[in-house]
């Protein structure tokens, strides 16, 4: 358990240090070793984190646990498209989102209750929900530095950081809408599976988290269509994507927080 913790740890932060080195010193990036390493921090951090997960009595869904597993979807993802887009250096805050949540699920402690009697469309709901929660969450940060580059565009600054080590402003707005595309299919089947699951929303305090997934899947759904219809880009997409992210956040880890630490 802890040699899995110690190589997770340490191919995370040999990955942040080394692109955080290359953008500096404004070297390439090698892509392969780079990835490489990320898979193998990610199947020792899948090693630590299932017995956590998966125990004698049923699924450990607690929040660090939550949040761990969030960390490592979000590097898969990243790694996923980075085999066909040009984010390699995007891993410099990929790599330690996945350090610094690994590290909370390792040293959080939460009560055990465990998932028991589960059924397969709830187990598929878990599963898809958090998926979609992991590429929305890329989509936020994706918008972050999309805002990053428009301002140093806007205010011409001298020396333009974000504009000339991320990529070009269109890739990242490509990438952008890429994101919010299979997020919010992955969203939209993750609560249609739960609408139809969920027996007694206000027995299992889920009306919150349902509100809240509700406000933030119209709010990316009216980001699509404006995009389509009417050609919504830049700062424009960038706000909308990150208040919606704000408010799939509050219902997803905001509930988990109040219900397992405060209640």
């Amino acid at each position: 358990m802890q040699l899995a913790f110690l190589l997770a740890a340490m191919a995370y932060f040999l990955v942040s240090i080394y692109i955080g080195w290359a953008l500096i010193q404004d070297r390439p990036i090698h892509k392969g070793p780079s990835l490489g390493l990320l898979f193998v921090g990610m199947l020792a951090h899948a090693g630590l984190l299932y017995p956590h997960i998966v125990t004698l009595y049923g699924l450990n869904f607690n929040l660090f646990n939550i949040i761990s597993l969030i960390s490592l979807f979000f590097l898969f993802f990243y790694v996923m498209f980075s085999l066909y887009r040009p984010i390699v250096s995007l891993g410099i805050l990929a790599a330690p989102t996945a350090l610094v949540g690994m590290l909370i699920g390792y040293i959080g402690r939460a009560p055990y209750r465990p998932i028991t009697d589960i059924s397969i469309g709830l187990e598929s709901h878990i599963l898809l929900s958090l998926a979609a929660y992991c590429v929305l969450l890329m989509a936020a940060v994706q918008a972050l530095f999309l805002r990053l580059q428009i301002r140093e565009l806007k205010h011409q600054s001298i020396h333009r950081f974000w504009v000339n080590k991320l990529p070009s402003l269109q890739s990242m707005e490509s990438l952008l809408f890429d994101m919010l595309l299979v997020g919010f299919v992955l969203l939209s089947i993750a609560l249609g599976i739960g609408f139809i699951y969920v027996d007694d929303l206000m027995a299992q305090h889920l009306v919150h988290k349902t509100a809240f997934s509700l406000m933030s899947w119209l709010l990316f759904g009216a980001l699509l269509i404006g995009n389509w219809r009417a050609g919504w880009r830049g700062k424009r997409a960038a706000n909308m994507t990150i208040y919606a992210f704000i408010l799939l956040a509050i219902g997803f880890v905001g509930s988990k927080f109040v219900l397992e630490m405060l209640l």
